[in-house]
C-alpha cells in the first residue's frame, strides 16, 4: 500500500563546495540521499544516475523480500550504468557515489545502504543511528583505536572502504528491514549535515515537531551555521503525524534535480571494472576508496600520528613541569637573599628568607643566633621581635639586632 506519512527533501552546496554533487529524493515510498564524488562534474552525474535508477522503485510493494531484492537490483545496475558512462565518457573516470535508500512497505522500512551518508530514526525522543559508516575511520573506532568524537576530527574520516563506484558493478551493500510505527521520524543525510551538527543538535531540532520541511530548514541552517564545508542533503520522513501527506509529485534535490548530460549510454562497450583508458584525477577529490595494500598504510600512518600525539602530551606534559620547577627554584632562590629578626624559645635569631610557609615547608631557616634572651627585652621589644623584623640584608639585620642588644643592656 502507498506509504502514509509526510517528507521533505532540501540540498544545499554550502560554504565551500563550488557545487552540488548531492542528490536527495523524497517519493511517495521512497526516499533516498546519495552524495557524489569525483571531481566537478564525477560527482553530479554518479548520485544523479543513482537516483535515476532508484526513483523506478518509488511505489507500492507486496512484500519486504521484494523490496529488498529491488533495491540491491537497482544499485548493481546503477553501478554497471557509472561503468557504462566512463566507457563513453573517459574524463568521468574515479567518479563514484554513496547510497542510503529506504522503501515503506506497511508497517516496516527497507533498507540499503553503502559508503558514509546515514540514515537515524527519531522515536520516543531518543536518536538512533541505524546505518554504519563505511568508512576508514569507523574501522578504527569498530576497532577501539580511536573514540567517536575522535572520528568526528580525524583527517582520514571522508576516506571511503565502500562506495557505488566505477569499479565494480557488484557493490557489497548492506540491506535489512526495520518495523516502524506512527510517530517515528526518519532521517537521511549525507556527510555535510553528520559532520558538522552533533547527534544532540540533531536529535533537538527533530524533537521540536515541526513538519519536515521546517524542520530540515532548521537542521540545514545549523550546517551552514557551523561552517559547511561540504555539499548538505537531508530528507526527513514521518511515519503518520499531524502534517499534509504526500502530494503526489516527488520532490528531487541536488544534482539529480538539473540531471544536464547525465544520460545512460545506450550501448557502452564494456570493460573489466579495473581497466579504464585515459583516466586522470579528480580535480576536485573529497571522498576515496582504497586499494586493500593502502589501507595497511593508512593503519600505520595512524598508529604514526597516535605515538606522536602521546609523545607531544609527554613532551608538553614536562615542558609545563619544567616551567613550574624552574619557576619554583627562581622563586626559593630568591627568598633565601632576604632576612629577617625573630625569636626561638627564649632568644633573638636572625633568619635567613621570608616569614612565609608553603604548606608544611617553611621558606626560613636560623641563620644566627645572637644569644641576646628574650626576656632580657621590655615586653615592648619582646612583642615586636616576636612579631619579626624585615631586613633588606644581613648587614640590615646585624644593624636591628644591634639596636635590640643596647635596648636589652639599657634594660640591664
Amino acid at each position: 500500500m502507498v506509504f502514509q506519512g509526510s517528507s521533505a527533501a532540501i540540498s544545499h552546496t554550502g560554504k565551500v563546495r563550488s557545487n552540488n554533487q548531492d542528490s536527495g529524493y523524497a517519493g511517495s515510498n521512497l526516499f533516498v540521499v546519495a552524495d557524489g564524488m569525483g571531481g566537478h562534474a564525477g560527482g553530479d552525474v554518479a548520485s544523479s544516475l543513482a537516483i535515476s535508477r532508484l526513483e523506478g522503485l518509488d511505489r507500492p510493494f507486496d512484500s519486504t523480500a521484494e523490496a529488498e531484492r529491488a533495491l540491491r537490483d537497482a544499485i548493481s545496475d546503477a553501478a554497471v550504468d557509472l561503468v557504462d558512462t566512463v566507457g563513453v565518457r573517459p574524463e568521468l573516470a574515479g567518479m563514484g557515489t554513496t547510497v542510503s535508500a529506504l522503501i515503506m512497505v506497511d508497517d516496516y522500512a527497507v533498507i540499503a545502504h553503502i559508503g558514509d551518508s546515514r540514515i537515524y530514526l527519531f522515536r520516543d525522543g531518543a536518536l538512533t543511528q541505524i546505518t554504519t559508516d563505511h568508512t576508514f575511520v569507523q574501522r578504527l573506532v569498530d576497532s577501539g583505536r580511536i573514540t567517536p568524537e575522535e572520528a568526528r576530527y580525524h583527517p582520514r574520516r571522508s576516506v571511503l572502504m565502500r562506495v557505488l563506484g566505477d569499479m565494480d558493478t557488484d557493490p557489497e551493500l548492506d540491506t535489512f528491514i526495520m518495523p516502524t510505527q506512527p510517530g517515528d521520524r526518519w532521517l537521511l543525510c549525507s556527510d555535510g549535515l553528520s559532520g558538522v551538527v552533533d547527534d544532540a543538535h540533531t536529535s533537538k531540532a527533530l524533537g521540536l515537531g515541526l513538519a519536515p520541511g521546517r524542520t530540515a530548514d532548521n537542521l540545514l541552517k545549523q550546517a551552514l551555521d557551523g561552517g559547511a564545508p561540504d555539499n548538505v542533503t537531508i530528507v526527513i520522513v514521518d511515519v503518520g503525524g499531524q502534517h499534509p501527506l504526500f502530494s503526489g509529485t516527488p520532490t528531487i534535490v541536488g544534482s539529480a534535480s538539473n540531471p544536464v548530460g547525465v544520460e545512460v549510454p545506450a550501448a557502452a562497450p564494456r570493460r573489466s571494472s579495473w581497466l579504464h583508458p585515459n583516466r586522470q584525477a579528480a580535480n576536485e577529490p573529497t571522498h576515496f576508496e582504497p586499494a586493500p595494500e593502502f589501507l595497511e598504510e593508512l593503519i600505520e600512518e595512524d598508529r604514526r600520528r597516535a605515538r606522536r600525539r602521546r609523545i607531544g602530551w609527554i613532551a608538553g606534559v614536562a615542558l609545563v613541569l619544567a616551567i613550574i620547577a624552574g619557576a619554583t627554584w627562581i622563586g626559593y632562590q630568591w627568598t633565601q637573599t632576604r632576612y629577617y629578626v625573630g625569636a626561638d624559645e627564649d632568644t633573638v635569631v636572625i633568619y635567613q628568607g621570608v616569614q612565609q610557609s608553603i604548606g608544611p615547608i617553611s621558606l626560613s631557616t636560623p641563620y644566627e643566633d645572637t644569644g641576646i634572651p628574650l626576656d632580657s627585652l621590655s615586653d615592648f621589644a619582646r612583642a615586636t621581635v616576636e612579631q619579626t623584623i624585615s631586613a633588606n640584608s644581613l648587614s640590615h639585620a646585624r644593624q636591628i639586632v644591634s639596636g635590640i642588644s643596647d635596648l636589652a643592656g639599657g634594660g640591664g
